[in-house]
């Protein structure tokens, strides 16, 4: 349960004695208690005395600076988020400082709107975590689960997390590969959202080009641009109270990049064309099929926003890394397009849904969707059935056979060594997910993991 307002305690670390009291003064006038230390040292000690529910420090002092001061707090605690305050000036220092554990950092002079925001943010995502281990005794809270179906180990643990997650106002970070769903993830986390009633607003940051992009989100005035005729409000302000999904947020150019993290960091913004300041209250969810960090080291990602979106982090897995939920989706997809396209479907017949089963599905989640509607519209019986099916689907089941037949003139040279092809084949067929390829054998997950440590030490 979220704590009162009033039950909160901030941890302030300044050696700047008259920054520290106007900091206290303002906290205490949002309802936080406040301790106050001059030092890192202090705050260390202080931390290992009594709990605290965020920190907000400075990075220069004089006896321990504030990045020595976050490894010894977040080797006694990790779950305590820490704000840093730095100068513009040294802004390397609080990236480094995030990369060692901070939740976020500040510039001076400080904003207080921006300081009471980014503090409510990093109670969100201390939130998070105490319902992690609330859920380890009581399980996750129900939530509403419209549209994603899975019952895979992934995906059980995918609701969970968002269980914990879609209540806070916490930014999150959706990754995974094309054809996911990772859209669904994004509509579930505002559906259970202390938002579910204002506006969600989604926009594929991949589609538009920069300069409609820049209007899109952020709005533009009239005469701002060649066929600028009226003024019109960007994305974040119709989604004021809301949520804001970007779609493709890897796409975006480096200047897009910079203009959202001002949004992230202030928010406000400021429409094209125009020099009013508008601000803005808005949750934002980001979705990427790319590997941020991998971006970031290549230079094609601003590590500042990349930290910023990536305050919680969801990843949509793979189809065929959790293959037990394909006839699960293959029913829930029959049932949508035979409805929709007014066809009296009975099942689906064993060696489709076998051929379903087998194929490693590149386009995830997606391309199923897209093969059951055309084999719906194809269908000739009652049945679902392997001719409706496309060729990519019927070639890579033809040539996994073959492999198959060639593999039954390997004979085993002794009972373990069939026990060995038996395990490893089933882990092949369910994209290496162990725990559904311990059920299939009807086996322990924990015997299963004893037996592949053992093939490892054979190799």
């Amino acid at each position: 349960m979220s704590k009162k307002l009033t039950d909160i305690t901030i941890l302030l670390v300044d050696d700047d004695k008259p920054h520290r009291i106007m900091l206290r003064a303002m906290l205490n006038k949002w309802n936080w208690a406040v301790v106050d230390v001059d030092d890192g040292t202090t705050a260390v000690e202080a931390v290992k005395e009594r709990p605290f529910d965020a920190i907000l420090m400075d990075v220069r002092m004089t006896k321990m600076d504030g990045l020595e001061a976050l490894k010894h707090i977040h080797a006694f605690n990790p779950a305590i988020p820490v704000i840093i305050m730095t100068a513009y000036s040294s802004v390397d220092s609080a990236i480094e400082a995030i990369k060692n554990g901070a939740r976020d950092y500040l510039t001076k002079p400080l904003d207080f709107d921006r300081l009471k925001l980014t503090l409510a943010k990093a109670l969100d995502h201390k939130e998070i975590i105490e319902k992690q281990e609330d859920a380890k005794e009581n399980g996750p809270a129900a939530i509403d689960t419209t549209g994603i179906i899975g019952e895979s180990p992934s995906m059980l643990d995918l609701l969970e997390m968002l269980s914990f997650v879609a209540p806070t106002d916490a930014t999150t970070l959706i990754t995974g590969e094309s054809g996911t769903g990772k859209e669904l993830i994004a509509a579930a986390l505002h559906k259970n959202s202390p938002r579910r009633d204002k506006p969600f607003i989604k926009v594929n940051c991949a589609a538009l080009v920069e300069n409609l992009l820049d209007s899109e989100l952020f709005g533009h005035e009239r005469g701002a641009f060649t066929g600028a005729d009226k003024r019109r409000e960007g994305k974040f302000v119709q989604a004021d109270g809301g949520t804001l999904f970007l779609d493709e947020i890897g796409e975006t150019s480096p200047a897009m990049q910079a203009k959202l993290l001002r949004v992230l960091q202030e928010s406000e913004l400021q429409r094209v064309g125009g020099h009013e300041t508008i601000k803005t209250d808005v949750r934002l969810l980001a979705a990427t099929n790319r590997i941020l960090e991998e971006e970031v080291q290549k230079g094609n990602f601003r590590e500042d926003l990349y930290y910023r979106l990536n305050v919680v982090a969801l990843n949509v897995p793979a189809l065929r890394d959790r293959a037990a939920d394909i006839p699960l989706l293959v029913e829930y997809f029959v049932e949508k397009f035979a409805r929709k396209n007014n066809r009296h479907v009975e099942g689906v017949t064993p060696l489709c849904m076998d051929m379903l089963i087998h194929y490693p599905w590149p386009g995830n989640v997606r391309e199923l969707e897209n093969a059951i509607e055309r084999s719906v519209i194809l269908m000739r019986g009652d049945y679902l059935d392997e001719n409706g099916l496309p060729i990519p689907i019927k070639k890579a089941y033809k040539h996994q056979e073959e492999k198959d037949t060639i593999s039954l003139f390997a004979t085993p040279d002794t009972l373990e060594d069939a026990e060995k092809m038996v395990i490893l084949k089933t882990m092949d067929e369910t994209g290496g997910n162990k725990s559904e390829t311990a059920r299939r054998l009807n086996i322990t997950r924990k015997t299963l993991l004893s037996k592949l440590n053992k093939y490892k030490g054979e190799e």
